[in-house]
């Protein structure tokens, strides 16, 4: 941010920055996650950051839609958390967004380490100098450290190899 910040001194219009919060179990995960994992995991969570009139989000590359069409097209956000706003001109943003693409593709993601609420977090961290929950950031983590998790991890990465082998 401070390299960006040195280019362009001058301040752009202020926008408000939303974490858009979804979950990708669709309830399954509050239901299941005690018994499967011995732990309970509310929300298989999915999240896209709300600014300059857009949601930005990662899934097969770095996406932009308005929040609308992104919710109707797949699923309503079970909670939209407000970050705080910032000054920073969107062009700068845009700018960062270029940089960070080659890190968030298809052939980068990771389920564990490279996901979509990895790329929120550079997002708002970009943005406002903060991160989104750790509950998120850290979930996937902590249920691959679980027994259960530790059984399904070498699945999931053997999984996750055959999508993106498909993709080169």
């Amino acid at each position: 941010r401070s390299r960006h910040a040195a280019h362009h001194p001058t301040r752009g219009t202020m926008s408000r920055v939303t974490l858009a919060v979804y979950d990708l179990s669709q309830g399954m995960a509050r239901q299941m996650s005690q018994q499967f994992l011995g732990f309970q995991v509310d929300l298989i969570p999915h999240t896209g950051v709300v600014v300059y009139g857009e949601e930005y989000f990662f899934g097969g590359g770095i996406q932009h839609c308005p929040h609308a069409s992104f919710v109707a097209s797949h699923m309503p956000p079970v909670e939209m958390r407000e970050m705080g706003t910032t000054e920073l001109p969107k062009e700068l943003f845009l700018e960062f967004l270029e940089e960070l693409r080659p890190r968030f593709t298809a052939m980068t993601y990771d389920l564990i380490t490279n996901n979509c609420n990895n790329f929120s977090n550079e997002v708002t961290n970009f943005l406002l100098g903060q991160s989104i929950p750790a509950s998120i950031v850290d979930l996937p983590e902590r249920v691959f450290s679980s027994p259960m998790g530790q059984m399904l991890r070498p699945m999931i990465q053997q999984m996750q190899g055959s999508i993106q082998g498909g993709i080169q």
